[in-house]
């Protein structure tokens, strides 16, 4: 189900560069130049994006585990619920166990094992499909958004499947067997 959405994401300017560079670009009368092969290209949709996709935003809101698993399968790590389970156990069990306790002192600290796992599937994909590392750091962008970078990974892998692919990726094809018929038995 992909809904036609007329969002676009804004263009990413790197930290790097200064307000009066981006202010000549941005002012320039010549058109934007093709990018290059070898430059990253922009995601389908931004971090905060969610809203547009509510069935990713309720699946990524509800049950992150399943929707990481999706990611990860894609990615080609392995199982759905090996994923699954891997993500279940370091997002619930380890910030339940850590909030009890520390009395809910050292919460923020599961999130870093979160992060560090995720990270690496945010990389993966965004080599794989040659993206830009935006809006911040993979690591930092799973540790502080860690529910919209899952949204935002499952829209792109979505996005680009059903682009090289119209047809569902999980479909089986079926042929008909052939035709047979009985021939009578030789007499001798």
């Amino acid at each position: 189900m992909k809904s036609q959405s007329s969002y676009s994401p804004p263009a990413y300017i790197p930290l790097g560069q200064s307000d009066s560079v981006s202010a000549v670009v941005l002012g320039s009368e010549d058109p934007p130049k093709q990018q290059n092969s070898v430059d990253p290209i922009q995601w389908s949709s931004g971090i905060c994006a969610c809203c547009d996709d509510t069935q990713s935003c309720c699946i990524g809101l509800f049950c992150p585990c399943y929707l990481f698993g999706k990611n990860a399968e894609f990615l080609g790590s392995g199982t759905l619920m090996g994923s699954c389970t891997t993500h279940f156990i370091l997002w619930v069990l380890v910030n339940t166990v850590c909030c009890l306790l520390t009395d809910g002192i050292f919460l923020g600290i599961p999130g870093c094992f979160v992060a560090c796992y995720a990270c690496g599937y945010r990389r993966t994909l965004r080599s794989k499909y040659n993206l830009q590392e935006a809006p911040c750091g993979d690591f930092i962008t799973h540790f502080f958004c860690h529910l919209c970078a899952i949204c935002q990974e499952y829209r792109e892998i979505r996005d680009k499947s059903t682009e090289s692919s119209p047809s569902n990726l999980n479909l089986a094809i079926v042929t008909a067997p052939t035709v047979q018929t009985m021939e009578p038995g030789l007499k001798e």
